[in-house]
């Protein structure tokens, strides 16, 4: 059950968003820390427009725990360079 939330959770209204948080949820996801784990619940409660913008650089989350998620998601789909 918890894996359905989380697919349909991920999958967002933008398909940019979608394609960097489905491989994320599938490839990295279940290797993640359980605090880890917790981050990224918490950041699928973000809007898609801040998720957007965290993502490509053009801001940062105020809050360190979404910010560390948003380093770990940007580490591992490739979008990590400026």
């Amino acid at each position: 059950m918890e894996k359905n939330r989380l697919f349909w959770g991920s999958r967002r209204g933008m398909l940019e968003l979608d394609l960097i948080l489905l491989p994320f949820l599938e490839n990295v996801y279940p290797t993640l820390e359980p605090e880890d784990k917790e981050r990224y619940w918490k950041l699928l409660e973000a809007e898609d427009q801040d998720l957007f913008a965290w993502f490509l650089h053009r801001h940062a989350p105020e809050d360190p725990d979404l910010k560390r998620i948003v380093d770990i998601v940007r580490a591992n789909t490739g979008i990590n360079a400026q």
